[in-house]
């Protein structure tokens, strides 16, 4: 019971004096999930849209393909990854592999079919709902789907925070790929990890507390933002 009071002391104790160790970890696995997000919406977000409104043969195999990889194992992901980046792979010479970038990419590949997945089912609601006034107004398919993109841009506000969740909780992929190395690839979940089994116990309570709290108050915002933009626009 000491040790635990103590570990929980100590960890609160890194968060008031702003530890730079600490916070160095946080920035980088911020950055990293943020950059991993922006880049799984700007590709998952035009192919859910697409999937949404579009008619073109394989349509139904790829809708159930990305729900199906919504739950791709993150492990898997960074091993596809790895073999990519590595030396004997087609995109070794990039040097890569072990590196922020390279966590980047595997977590990109892991929130891209959930932002694709949530984002068509949101476009299929508007589209059902607008698909009449849409068509007598000439729009072509492509135009309706940047329409209803525009128009739900705060209900897809769900699956960036969906896509955002998985990266920043992520460990399997990252540490493959980034090789979880002090001060250059270690982020939150990955330090959590390390230290837990290393014993160092206020290090992962400190990160995991943080880590709680960035998803809780993003999602407060992201509430918050949606919530006003129903009141101002109704």
């Amino acid at each position: 019971m000491i040790e635990f009071s103590e570990s929980f002391h100590t960890a609160w104790r890194l968060l008031a004096v702003s530890d730079a160790r600490l916070f160095s970890i946080v920035l980088l696995s911020l950055s990293v999930s943020f950059g991993a997000t922006l880049i799984a919406c700007a590709i998952g977000m035009p192919i859910g849209s697409l999937l949404a409104v579009g008619r073109f043969p394989g349509r139904r195999a790829l809708i159930v393909l990305f729900n199906g990889l919504m739950g791709l194992p993150p492990v898997v992901v960074g091993l596809l990854v790895y073999l990519l980046l590595s030396r004997a792979g087609p995109l070794g010479s990039y040097g890569l592999l072990f590196s922020p970038t390279a966590m980047v990419i595997a977590q990109a590949v892991l929130v891209t079919p959930i932002v694709a997945a949530l984002t068509r089912q949101v476009i299929a609601d508007e589209w059902s709902e607008y698909r009449e006034q849409l068509r007598s107004l000439g729009a072509s398919r492509a135009r309706a789907a940047v329409t209803l993109l525009w128009d739900g841009r705060f209900s897809l506000s769900t699956a960036a925070l969906a896509g955002f969740g998985r990266a920043v909780a992520e460990v399997g992929a990252v540490m493959i790929v980034g090789g979880n190395i002090d001060g250059v690839t270690r982020v939150m979940t990955t330090t959590i990890a390390l230290e837990t089994s290393k014993g160092d116990l206020p290090l992962a309570l400190a990160l995991g507390f943080i880590l709680i709290a960035v998803v809780l108050s993003i999602n407060a915002v992201a509430y918050a933002v949606r919530g006003w933009a129903e009141r101002k626009w109704g």
